[in-house]
């Protein structure tokens, strides 16, 4: 091996190790996550305050994305990490503590101002078919957004918290802070709301955000040379240099918001339960997003940068062909699953109290059509992180811009489709997320590829082939599976269903010669060697 293609694998391999550890603190996030829907779900079902909830919540955290979520994220880290490959700590921290102090600042002006005109937002920009079933509706929805968007603060500080420890190569307290989010939101459910009612799971929203920062501070602490002070840093080139890379990304983190802004807009217009389906199909979709894509992307992002950084940009061609890769292969079979088992994930996670089977069905509905888009959005994920390596956040915001544009306009149009043909017209919001995000995920391939000069498309393609024959494979067991009648208990069998077609899908593969499986089973099957020898 020569040195420069060991250096793209130990690349590869400094992003695997962080992408595992990052992707076992989301798994655990998204078992917390899964029990607090899962807890509102039993004790407000879709019912008119869970939508109200859910609408609140859902402008908490776009004010949150707005300000201090991807946008600044995917400008900071860059030029932050810019600052440590030079070994310039001292400039670092001046970036970081201007870029820390005018999210403190903006977040707080915007926080104060939506809780003063709380009910306007809900009534003009949030939900206005709520006034139109009851004022109560309405009036809770406002109260509800006045609890929870203080929360968007202590996130806007938290998000920056973590960026500096992604920036750092540590991925798994700062991977660990969604699932101390939703601890809040459990301790909400489970405590609260008993007594509180739906305001309870709002205090419990606070609370977990909460938790979402202090459970970084002792690592940000331990950080070597830290000098954060008061101070904007508005002389600061390098706080222009985020501001600058930010705007553009704003923007399109904007138009993604609107998206979801709309989507709440229209379900709520549609019959009651619509805006509690959307919201509920799309962070069933996000999971496997999440674990796969987002893992993989904030592990990847510090080492993008640090390749850039030091002109090394063939090596990052090669790193981000192998993760693309890696994308591909995971997320095609979770697409797949999600698609096959949405009514069975549902019913069992949900219906309970009251979560009925009519429920169940209203949420399944939006997880057939957001599951299409699953690869679409793992791709988009790993692509755009690839752009803001290169200090480069106008491209994916301009085909951003574009794609959502597009996804309004078939919101509005595959809404009126699915009530033409007698189908719950929520599902066509979520068909119109899809179709926009795949044809998103082709337009940045294919300008990242003219960007690098090349991707290793044979690599790439043989990796599809091998995971269509898996994916088949795998299909045919799980409908097998599922109808099976062995006496075994429904949540049992859907479990092992589950576990059954995941192990049939991974020996496919590497009976198949993905080098991928065979280098993970080998690295598994030598720590369990090494730790036997020492015995």
């Amino acid at each position: 091996m020569s040195p420069e293609e060991n250096t793209v694998h130990q690349a590869n391999r400094q992003i695997a190790r962080a992408a595992g550890t990052v992707m076992v603190a989301y798994i655990l996030s998204n078992l917390a996550g899964l029990l607090a829907k899962t807890l509102t779900a039993r004790a407000f079902g879709t019912s008119a305050g869970s939508e109200a909830f859910y609408a609140a919540n859902r402008f908490s955290e776009i004010l949150f994305n707005l300000v201090a979520g991807g946008a600044l994220g995917s400008a900071f880290i860059p030029t932050f990490t810019g600052f440590l490959v030079k070994e310039d700590r001292k400039s670092a921290w001046k970036l970081a503590s201007g870029i820390i102090n005018w999210v403190l600042l903006i977040l707080t002006i915007f926080s104060i101002l939506t809780m003063i005109f709380a009910r306007q937002v809900v009534h003009y920009i949030l939900a206005p078919g709520f006034s139109s079933v009851s004022v109560e509706k309405e009036l809770l929805t406002a109260a509800l957004l006045r609890i929870q968007v203080p929360s968007a603060i202590i996130f806007g500080m938290s998000g920056l918290v973590m960026g500096i420890l992604n920036a750092h190569q540590k991925f798994f307290v700062s991977a660990l802070a969604p699932g101390m989010y939703q601890i809040g939101w459990i301790f909400g459910a489970l405590v609260l709301a008993p007594r509180y009612g739906v305001y309870g799971l709002s205090y419990g929203i606070l609370i977990g955000a909460g938790f979402h920062l202090l459970v970084q501070v002792p690592s940000l602490l331990h950080l070597p040379q830290i000098r954060l002070k008061a101070g904007l840093e508005r002389k600061n080139p390098a706080v222009r240099e985020v501001a600058k890379l930010m705007a553009p990304r704003l923007l399109g983190v904007a138009i993604v918001q609107l998206n979801f802004l709309v989507n709440t807009y229209l379900a709520s217009l549609q019959p009651e339960g619509s805006v509690t389906a959307i919201s509920l199909g799309f962070s069933l979709m996000l999971m496997p997003q999440a674990v796969i894509a987002q893992s993989i992307a904030i592990a990847s992002l510090p080492t993008f940068s640090a390749q850039v950084a030091s002109g090394k940009l063939d090596e990052m061609r090669t790193s981000f062909t192998s993760t693309l890769r890696m994308i591909l292969f995971l997320s095609i079979p979770s697409m797949v699953g999600l698609i096959l088992l949405r009514e069975d994930i549902v019913r069992l996670l949900y219906e309970r109290g009251e979560f009925t089977a009519a429920s169940t069905t209203l949420v399944a509905w939006a997880l057939l059509w957001y599951a299409l888009g699953l690869v679409g959005h793992c791709i988009v994920e790993i692509t755009s992180r690839a752009f803001y390596a290169q200090h480069d956040t106008r491209t994916p915001v301009v085909v951003g811009v574009g794609a959502m544009s597009l996804n309004l306009l078939l919101s509005i149009l595959f809404s009126r489709l699915f009530t033409a043909l007698g189908w719950m017209p929520h599902g066509g919001l979520a068909l119109a997320n899809s179709t926009a995000t795949m044809l998103e995920a082709i337009v940045l391939l294919l300008l990242m590829k003219k960007r690098m000069h090349g991707m290793d498309a044979k690599f790439l393609m043989s990796g599809l082939w091998k995971a269509g024959i898996a994916v088949g494979l795998m299909a045919v067991c799980v409908l097998v599976c599922m109808n099976l009648d062995l006496g075994l208990p429904y949540a049992l069998r859907v479990i092992l269903t589950i576990l059954v077609a995941a192990v049939l899908y991974g020996v496919t593969l590497y009976f198949l010669r993905v080098n991928e499986i065979k280098s993970l089973v080998n690295m598994v099957v030598g720590k369990f060697i090494k730790k036997n020898r020492t015995i």
